[in-house]
């Protein structure tokens, strides 16, 4: 509900303007929001909208950070003649519980170069992930747990 108020609000800036560029609909949703915060700041329909939207910007920014460090880690070390890989398989202990969860955990570690999903258990607690660079497995899945999956969640949940 909120969140369809946020965006009619963020169309009907782009109208006063006359314009429906990125900029424009950018700053209109970050203006309503700032609306919407302050008009539903003592009404709780309004704190999951508002509570979730600081984490998927943490999320994303998060993730993008991610991809930009593998990738430039992996192209590294095409473009050298030595070559760093270390591959292994690390199995990553779950706090994913549905379907939905587990699959865009699994789906985001795929994405990341460097990195693929491989399967789950059948019990769905444990994911098995395969690394290009496996210099302590620990690291990985403490990475991918306190980091990843972490912030995954919070956004979902």
């Amino acid at each position: 509900m909120i969140l369809a108020l946020n965006l009619l609000l963020m169309l009907i800036w782009a109208g006063l303007f006359g314009s429906i560029d990125f900029w424009t609909l950018a700053s209109g949703f970050v203006v309503s929001y700032i609306l919407l915060h302050i008009v539903y700041r003592k009404n709780s329909d309004g704190i999951v909208y508002f509570g979730r939207a600081p984490r998927i910007i943490g999320f994303v920014t998060y993730y993008l950070w991610e991809l930009i460090r593998s990738n430039v880690t992996v192209a590294y070390d095409i473009v050298t003649p030595q070559h760093y890989m270390k591959p292994g398989i690390v199995a990553v202990p779950l706090d994913a519980k549905t379907d939905f969860e587990i699959t865009l955990l699994a789906n985001l570690i795929s994405m990341t170069p460097g990195t693929l999903s491989l399967d789950v258990s059948e019990d769905r607690s444990t994911l098995f992930v395969h690394a290009m660079y496996v210099d302590d497995p620990e690291d990985i899945r403490r990475d991918i747990k306190e980091n990843l999956e972490r912030r995954v969640l919070e956004v979902i949940r």
